[in-house]
């Protein structure tokens, strides 16, 4: 990717907050001047349909610039081949000149990364992800002992909205 884009992965299981933190990360970009893509990956199986899709027009309200959703081979901007890996669809997003490129999923991929923890269980998420940044996690999740990470609650988001930003705009 050129030096310029940075890309930052958001993940966490179904119903942790992805695409309401995708949100406020566009919107905050966006406010401060910063051409932002976005792509989800439609983890549930199936052909992205319009109507699921909704993610990603959620990601496009915010601000973001250009937005996909992606699963099974579809990619939403819509061009249709076999299967898609994210390296392919970053290398379009190349000719888009953005600033910062959001991925909402895509777990295995090697990017930096912001984990969401919702339950005791999600912890799990820690030891099958690599780059992490930083974890939000819910008062719903116990934490038993200090993460390896900058961790914020999800309700302090001026902290970890100054934190992601300030990582945002670091040189990749």
């Amino acid at each position: 990717m050129g030096q310029h884009q940075k890309i930052l992965q958001i993940v966490g299981y179904q119903d942790s907050g992805k695409t309401t933190l995708m949100e406020q990360l566009i919107i905050q970009a966006s406010n401060e001047g910063l051409r932002v893509g976005s792509i989800k990956h439609h983890g549930h199986g199936g052909i992205p349909m319009v109507e699921s899709s909704k993610d990603s027009v959620r990601h496009e309200k915010a601000g973001a610039n250009v937005t996909a959703v992606e699963g099974e081979g579809t990619l939403r901007i819509s061009i249709q081949q076999d299967n898609w890996q994210l390296a392919e669809i970053l290398a379009i997003y190349e000719s888009f000149k953005m600033d910062i490129i959001l991925i909402e999923g895509y777990k295995n991929e090697q990017y930096s990364k912001v984990v969401l923890l919702r339950t005791a269980e999600d912890q799990s998420l820690l030891q099958k992800v690599s780059n992490i940044v930083c974890v939000l996690y819910w008062p719903t999740f116990t934490i038993d002992k200090p993460l390896d990470y900058p961790s914020f609650s999800i309700h302090e988001k001026a902290q970890y909205m100054d934190f992601l930003m300030k990582e945002m705009r670091r040189k990749s």
